[in-house]
């Protein structure tokens, strides 16, 4: 501070645009910071995002196995049943009626043809029943406590810019909502501000 008082006028004015240029490249290297952070954040995002949708579809494709699998059960169980039931009226019929062997064998195989007709309508399981649909899966809510940035009002994604003015309300822009491609050097106004600064 001492040598400092001792300098002239444009010495001291050198020496602060030195450090003009030294806080801007700071703040600079600041800006990427953040932007590489917000990068990382998205893409972090949208990894856990397709694993959950590759979880949910791991899970319904289990459930409709086990739904598969239980009809398939229950249909067999069912053909069996239906299978000693013909067998009890066919003895008991023969019975009754008291009709010979050679009247009761075609009937027997009629009833066995029809048994195994009837059955593969009990053994095929209805595949839409209690699944889930990929764009059910697909349709995922997002976080509602997620903040929204830029002119959009659209949560973070892809490359962004903050605006250098430190009231701007909004302070975050999309590239593409703002029209630009790349980073832009030095100073950067978002659309309001730069309305409001130049109506000063």
């Amino acid at each position: 501070m001492s040598s400092a008082r001792n300098l002239s006028s444009e010495e001291k004015l050198a020496l602060l645009k030195q450090i003009q240029e030294a806080y801007g490249k700071c703040k600079e290297f600041g800006d990427d910071k953040v932007q590489l952070a917000m990068q990382t954040y998205e893409m972090v995002d949208k990894h856990i995002r397709r694993l959950d949708t590759d979880l949910a579809r791991f899970e319904a494709d289990l459930k409709e196995k086990q739904i598969e699998s239980s009809d398939y059960d229950s249909s067999s169980s069912k053909g069996k049943k239906k299978g000693r039931t013909q067998k009890e009226k066919k003895a008991a019929r023969a019975r009754s009626k008291g009709k010979n062997s050679d009247e009761e064998a075609p009937k027997a195989a009629q009833k066995k043809l029809k048994l195994v007709r009837t059955s593969p309508e009990y053994g095929m399981p209805s595949v839409t029943f209690g699944s889930v649909h990929p764009s059910d899966v697909l349709d995922m809510p997002v976080d509602p406590n997620e903040p929204t940035y830029c002119l959009c009002h659209q949560v973070s994604y892809g490359e962004m810019i903050g605006c250098d003015n430190p009231d701007c309300s909004i302070e975050w822009f999309h590239f593409a909502c703002v029209g630009l491609t790349t980073k832009p050097r030095g100073k950067w106004f978002c659309p309001r501000c730069s309305q409001e600064r130049k109506k000063k």
